[in-house]
């Protein structure tokens, strides 16, 4: 099929319903991880109940490399398939998003836009304010040595938890250390080494922000291995409010960021921009709230 260039003609198997429309979601590159993920569960559940309320269709995209995805968009835009694209995340550099934008392509971002963010149309928490009340959260329980766990930080929401994290501290006089941060890819067996790095430090945090439920609970498991009591020997404070918030032991204080409401007005607004093409690029925030569990107490000392 490749050899002789074959695109199948979605237009074509679809004749019975002319009338439909189609949004594309695009989930990040992703060979396993991104499956396992709670909010990307969530956001498509809030797009798909949008969309059946609309009467439209949803489609997922997603491969193992940014070149397979961005033939897939290919294929789809020149069958004519879909009328616009949710991007599910936001990334540092991000050649999906450039062609998007260069093909002038209608697509939707969750997470803020990290170029053209004046003609860009996107939804995002604010995760510099939510990583600064999480921290603060922790500071006024009588931490002072708070350290932060994230993950890639060529993901904006990563990015920008951590600044919010170094602000509060900052606005508490106390100046960030680099060893009191660590990055983890992937929470997987293997990628563990920078956690416990982290807690091997002479004078360890006492307390940890960490961008996501999975790391979190990642975090959990090393410091049972290592001999550590949570929320006696290290407090943890979350993202998400996830299935592993309320599975983990102890349970999570974690921070919700609405990942359902996110996907909802992602979807409402490219449908919105799909029926009204004149429309201005919005840019709507969408609240988060802490939810308090069994993973925090005062420092020790």
């Amino acid at each position: 099929m490749a050899q002789l260039g074959y695109e199948p003609n979605f237009q074509a198997s679809n004749l019975a319903s002319q009338n439909s429309r189609t949004i594309g979601i695009i989930l990040p590159v992703s060979e396993k991880e991104v499956y396992e993920n709670p909010f990307y569960l969530e956001a498509i559940r809030g797009i798909s109940q949008l969309c059946n309320k609309r009467q439209y269709i949803n489609t997922v995209i997603t491969g193992e490399s940014e070149e397979e995805i961005l033939q897939v968009i290919k294929t789809m835009a020149r069958s004519g398939q879909v009328d616009g694209f949710i991007v599910l995340y936001s990334r540092q550099n991000d050649p999906i998003a450039d062609f998007l934008y260069n093909e002038g392509f209608l697509y939707v971002l969750v997470g803020k836009a990290y170029t053209h963010a004046n003609q860009t149309i996107y939804i995002d928490n604010d995760n510099l304010l939510a990583a600064q009340e999480a921290t603060e959260y922790l500071y006024q329980m009588g931490h002072r040595k708070i350290g932060y766990i994230g993950s890639d930080t060529s993901m904006i929401f990563s990015a920008d938890r951590k600044s919010g994290y170094q602000t509060a501290l900052l606005n508490h006089g106390i100046l960030p250390r680099a060893d009191y941060c660590a990055e983890v890819i992937t929470a997987s067996e293997k990628d563990s080494a920078p956690l416990r790095c982290l807690l091997s430090l002479p004078d360890r945090p006492t307390a940890v922000v960490v961008s996501d439920d999975i790391l979190a609970a990642t975090l959990e498991r090393v410091c049972l291995e290592m001999g550590l009591s949570i929320p006696e020997d290290l407090s943890i404070v979350s993202f998400n409010n996830s299935l592993f918030a309320r599975l983990a032991s102890p349970q999570l204080t974690s921070v919700d960021i609405n990942s359902f409401q996110l996907g909802a007005e992602a979807a409402t607004q490219m449908i919105n921009h799909i029926e009204d093409p004149g429309l201005p690029a919005t840019k709507i925030l969408v609240p988060h709230h802490m939810v308090e569990r069994d993973s925090c107490c005062p420092p020790k000392n």
